[in-house]
């Protein structure tokens, strides 16, 4: 069954159905004219957020190819003990999410993370490299937060942004073309109803010639 057969069901007739009908098409055209506005503000911020997350990107690699050069060099130094005598004395890295919503959308507009510095009893690297590869990988964790944070961003309303393309499509080139015609349907119906009921009366009334082109009755009294 089409969606106009189904509508056309719970349709009352006459003047009721049209009402309902002609309420509905308003509310779906209404409707696909606010989610092409919420589309267009979507791609525009979707494109931010792309050019956002290329540019994180960029900046994480390069921050991270610095580091695994200076973590080569310490190593080639002082050897896998000097590494994990090093990194014996790091905590865990903390994050802090700051959240935004852009047309319903929630998602990370910024992550800073924290890797809190060494204790004072925590043995120091056991050579200039690994300090610097220590500095490297702090900045390159950073970067990775602010582009993950990009990442996610842009996927979450990149993936708004199809929804939002197909909802649009489907009131467009289904929904309201089917109510156009139930409407339509309808008001024809309407029309033959309202003829029909007039030349009925008519007729009642003595005004037209009786069916099969005879004249009215007379009055048998």
């Amino acid at each position: 069954m089409t969606a106009t057969g189904a509508g056309a069901r719970r349709t009352p007739p006459g003047r009721a159905g049209r009402l309902r009908l002609r309420h509905s098409l308003d509310v779906a055209v209404r409707g696909a004219d606010l989610l092409e506005q919420k589309l267009r503000i979507l791609r525009g911020e979707h494109q931010r957020l792309l050019r956002t997350e290329e540019e994180a990107a960029r900046a994480w690699r390069a921050v991270l190819s610095d580091a695994e050069t200076w973590l080569l060099r310490g190593l080639l130094l002082g050897g896998q003990r000097a590494l994990d005598s090093a990194a014996a004395g790091i905590g865990p890295a903390e994050a802090d999410i700051r959240w935004t919503s852009s047309m319903g959308v929630r998602y990370a507009s910024a992550v800073s993370i924290a890797v809190p510095p060494r204790g004072p009893a925590a043995p120091t690297p056991g050579n200039t490299a690994l300090v610097h590869a220590e500095a490297a990988y702090r900045r390159a964790l950073r970067a990775a937060g602010e582009y993950a944070a990009a990442h996610a961003a842009a996927e979450l309303i990149g993936a708004e942004v199809i929804s939002t393309r197909r909802r649009v499509r489907a009131l467009r080139r289904h929904w309201i073309p089917r109510l156009r015609d139930a409407l339509t349907a309808a008001d024809l119906a309407l029309e033959q109803s309202e003829h029909e009921d007039a030349v009925r009366r008519r007729w009642a009334a003595g005004r037209v010639p009786a069916p099969g082109g005879g004249s009215p009755a007379a009055d048998p009294s």
